[in-house]
């Protein structure tokens, strides 16, 4: 396969990718350091959060299961930003009306996305990316659910499971529930859903408008009060916890 036509920064992140392997067992994970030390992370972000409380199994009841996924954050560049892992529930293995009552797709409109970025190109307006970290763990849930202990991690917890108190990764309901979280806090902040696209969020002030929009944890802001913006990033920095991305990091628009 050649590369000669791909500039020098895409021709070194596509070689960067194949260089690393992900691991597909737990034994490999535990033999590596930098794969350890992300799952030590990820469990410390979830306990931190309060994502669940150890108890014993109640009669009748069952677990779902859970896995780690692993992956490896790139920068635009290609050098290696982070290894990241992440405990996922296996939502396939839950029943309708007994562990989860209902689902929604966060994903933003494509043509709405590709409006929003016309309109701040062509009235020059700022625009940034921020990611929400560990955005789904931010929603609770109200099913009684119960989760099997995380893999590698069961002879700290003894033989006691996981019920969980928070939208976890994986469960059918955890998109539903976080933008239901993010919704509320939007709301509370002066700013209302579009009825044409429920992931897009505007105010006006002053005869000037500020638009956001929310793909499962990405978001864009765009708008022409500066003063409002940054009054929003503070407030979003308040109730999650929020890292922002360089803008030519938006590329999930294309998708």
């Amino acid at each position: 396969m050649s590369s000669h036509k791909l500039s020098q920064s895409y021709s070194s992140f596509i070689s960067q990718l194949s260089s690393i392997s992900i691991p597909s067992n737990i034994q490999e994970v535990l033999a590596d350091p930098r794969w350890t030390k992300a799952m030590v992370d990820e469990m410390a972000a979830l306990e931190k959060n309060n994502t669940w409380d150890l108890v014993s199994l109640p009669r009748g009841k069952k677990t779902v299961g859970c896995k780690w996924v692993f992956t490896i954050k790139h920068r635009a560049d290609g050098t290696i930003e982070r290894y990241k892992a992440r405990l996922v529930a296996k939502g396939y293995t839950q029943s309708y009306g007994v562990d989860y009552q209902e689902m929604f797709a966060l994903v933003a409109k494509l043509n709405t996305v590709r409006i929003l970025l016309s309109l701040a190109a062509n009235q020059d307006w700022p625009l940034l990316q921020f990611d929400v970290k560990n955005a789904f763990l931010h929603g609770e849930i109200l099913e009684e659910i119960y989760m099997d202990s995380p893999p590698g991690m069961t002879d700290s917890i003894g033989m006691k499971v996981c019920k969980l108190k928070k939208a976890l990764y994986g469960l059918k309901q955890s998109p539903r529930v976080w933008f239901g979280c993010f919704t509320k806090s939007m709301k509370v902040f002066g700013y209302r859903a579009s009825n044409s696209d429920h992931t897009l969020f505007f105010k006006r002030r002053k005869r000037r408008i500020i638009a956001l929009i929310i793909y499962v944890d990405d978001m864009i802001v765009t708008g022409k009060d500066q003063d409002e913006i940054s009054s929003l990033q503070q407030y979003l920095a308040s109730e999650f916890e929020m890292k922002q991305l360089e803008t030519s990091n938006i590329f999930w628009v294309l998708k």
